[in-house]
C-alpha cells in the first residue's frame, strides 16, 4: 500500500489546543504531506481544539492535561477515528498511559523524529534538544535517542535563565503569541550552546519552535523541523498497529449472583503474580434479561433480543469473545451467534469435551438443571455429540430441583443452605441409583450450593461433580493468554 491509500484507509484525529497555534501547524503540515493531486484524495481528519488554559506541568494541570487528552481521544474513538495525531511533546511523557487505556492507535511524535533523523541524517550521533523543563527532567528524549547510538545534550543555562522555557512560556514567549524579538534571541543563543557542546544536530522538543524556525537564521547544524517529521510520520503509516489486551466479555445478571461466582472462578484460574497480569473483564450486569425458562417452558417473554443487546454492547465496548454464565440462556446462543461479530464461546459444548477428556471411559452423564434446559435438549445434543447418554432426576425430583433454584428457600433468593440443599441431595441421590458416576451442575447457581469436586450420597456412593462454570471460567482464560497469532 503506497503513502496515499495509507492515508486514505485512515480517520485522523488531531488533538488540538495544548498549543494552538502549534497543533494548527501541524495539521496544515499534515495535509501539506499527503501526496493527492486533487481535494478527494486528501485523507478523512478531525482537528479538535478546546483550548487547554495551562501550560505548566505540576501533578495538578498534569492531570488535567491527561483527562483532556483522554476526553478527546474517547470522542474520536466515537466518530470513527483509527489514527490519532498528538502534537505535543510534553503529552508524550505519558503516552504509555494512553495507548494501555484506548484501543486507537495513537502515533509517536518522538519515534517520528528519531525515525527522520535516522534516515536523513544516519551520521549523526550528538543530538542536541530544545526540550520543556518538564520532559528534561522525565529524560523523554535520552529514552528514544539512547546510547550508544546517540549522545543527547540539553542547552546550558545563561546567567541562571533556562533559555528554552523562557523563550517559550515567559511573559512575552512564543506561548503568548510573540513570534519576535526575545524569543528567538534566547532560542538562537540555546542553539549556538548546544553547538559549543559539539551538537551535530538540534531537535526541537516543543511544537512551538517550528513557528520561529526561520527567523532563527543560519545555523552550523541542521535544525530539524520536527512537526514537518512528525505529519510526514504520520502519513506514511510506517508504525506498528496498537498492542491490544484481550477482553473478556461477561452476560452477566443471569443470575447475578452466578455471575460473580463466575468471576471469581476467572480470577482463581488465572496464573497471576500481581494485579496487572490478569485478564481483562467487560461485564454487562444485565438481571432484566427475561427469564429463560420461564419462556422455554411456559409463557414468559422471549429472552434473545435481550440477550443478544447485552452481547452488541460487550462486542462494542472492544470484547473478544463472549461468556454467558448461565445454562438456560444457551438454548438461545444458535439464534444470536450469527449476528455477531466475536464468538461467544459456548460452556456446554465446552463442559461435555472437558469430560470426554477427564473421564475418557464415561457412558452416562447425570444433568441437574433447570426445567427449560432440560426441555430445550441443550446438554442432551453436546452429550450425544461426544457419545454421552444423558440421564435426568425423575419428574418428582426434577420438581425438587426447581424448587431449589426458584423457591422462596430457593439459591435464586440468596438461600444456600436448608431446604434447598437437602432438595438438591434428593436429585443426586436419585441420580446415583440411576447409576451414573458423574454429575453436571447444569444450572450456574448450583455450585453456589455444592462447591466440593465430590459428594457422597445417602448410600455411600461418591460421585464426581463437574462444574460448567468452572470450565469455562478456565477455558476463557486459556483463550485470552493464548499468544497471539
Amino acid at each position: 500500500m503506497n503513502a496515499r491509500d495509507t492515508a486514505l484507509a485512515r480517520k485522523f484525529g488531531v488533538v488540538g489546543g495544548l498549543g494552538p497555534l502549534a497543533s494548527a501547524d501541524v495539521f496544515f503540515k499534515l495535509i501539506k504531506s499527503t501526496p493527492a493531486t486533487r481535494d478527494a484524495e486528501h485523507f478523512d481528519a478531525i482537528f479538535e481544539q478546546q483550548p487547554f488554559r495551562s501550560a505548566d506541568a505540576d501533578s495538578e494541570t498534569l492531570t488535567q492535561r491527561k483527562l483532556y487528552i483522554f476526553d478527546l481521544i474517547e470522542s474520536f474513538e466515537k466518530r470513527g477515528v483509527t489514527t490519532v495525531v498528538l502534537p505535543c511533546f510534553l503529552s508524550h511523557t505519558f503516552i504509555d498511559e494512553l495507548k494501555a487505556n484506548s484501543p486507537l492507535q495513537i502515533v509517536d511524535m518522538i519515534e517520528a523524529v528519531r525515525s527522520h533523523v535516522r534516515r536523513k541524517f544516519p551520521a549523526v550521533r550528538r543530538v542536541g534538544v530544545l526540550a520543556s523543563a518538564h520532559t528534561r527532567r522525565k529524560h523523554l528524549f535520552e529514552k528514544y535517542f539512547a546510547q550508544p547510538e546517540f549522545d543527547v545534550i540539553h542547552p546550558r543555562a545563561s546567567a541562571g535563565v533556562d533559555l528554552v522555557t523562557e523563550a517559550i512560556y515567559g511573559a512575552n514567549g512564543v506561548k503568548s503569541g510573540n513570534l519576535r524579538g526575545r524569543p528567538v534571541e534566547l532560542l538562537r543563543a540555546a542553539c549556538e550552546d548546544l553547538i559549543a557542546q559539539g551538537a551535530n544536530i538540534i531537535v526541537p522538543g516543543l511544537t512551538e519552535i517550528a513557528l520561529v524556525a526561520d527567523d532563527l537564521g543560519a545555523l552550523r547544524v541542521p535544525l530539524v523541523d520536527s512537526n514537518l517529521a512528525y505529519a510526514q510520520y504520520v502519513v506514511s503509516g510506517q508504525y506498528q498497529s496498537p498492542e491490544t489486551i484481550f477482553k473478556v466479555g461477561v452476560v452477566g445478571g443471569v443470575g447475578p449472583a452466578a455471575t460473580v461466582d463466575f468471576i471469581h472462578k476467572i480470577v482463581r484460574a488465572t496464573p497471576a503474580t500481581r494485579d496487572q497480569d490478569h485478564i481483562k473483564l467487560l461485564v454487562e450486569q444485565n438481571p432484566q434479561i427475561p427469564d429463560r425458562t420461564e419462556n422455554l417452558i411456559g409463557a414468559g417473554p422471549d429472552p434473545t433480543i435481550s440477550l443478544y443487546a447485552t452481547c452488541k454492547k460487550l462486542e462494542t465496548g472492544g470484547a473478544d469473545l463472549i461468556a454467558i454464565p448461565c445454562n438456560t440462556a444457551h438454548a438461545f446462543v444458535e439464534r444470536i451467534q450469527p449476528y455477531l461479530g466475536i464468538p461467544i464461546v459456548n460452556m456446554l459444548t465446552t463442559t461435555v469435551r472437558h469430560l470426554r477428556e477427564a473421564f475418557p471411559s464415561l457412558r452416562s452423564v447425570g444433568v441437574l438443571a433447570t426445567s427449560g434446559t432440560l426441555a430445550s435438549g441443550v446438554y442432551e445434543k453436546a452429550l450425544e455429540s461426544q457419545g454421552l447418554r444423558q440421564v435426568v432426576p425423575e419428574p418428582a425430583l426434577q420438581a425438587r430441583v426447581m424448587e431449589a433454584i426458584y423457591g422462596k428457600e430457593g439459591v435464586k433468593a440468596g438461600f444456600t443452605t436448608g431446604r434447598c440443599r437437602q432438595d438438591i441431595a434428593a436429585a443426586i441421590d436419585g441420580l446415583i441409583a440411576d447409576g451414573v458416576e458423574v454429575i453436571i451442575l447444569g444450572c450456574t447457581e448450583l455450585p453456589l450450593l455444592l462447591r466440593e469436586a465430590h459428594v457422597v450420597g445417602a448410600n455411600g456412593t461418591r460421585v464426581s461433580v463437574v462444574d460448567p462454570t468452572d470450565v469455562l471460567a478456565k477455558q476463557c482464560v486459556a483463550l485470552a493468554m493464548k499468544p497471539p497469532q
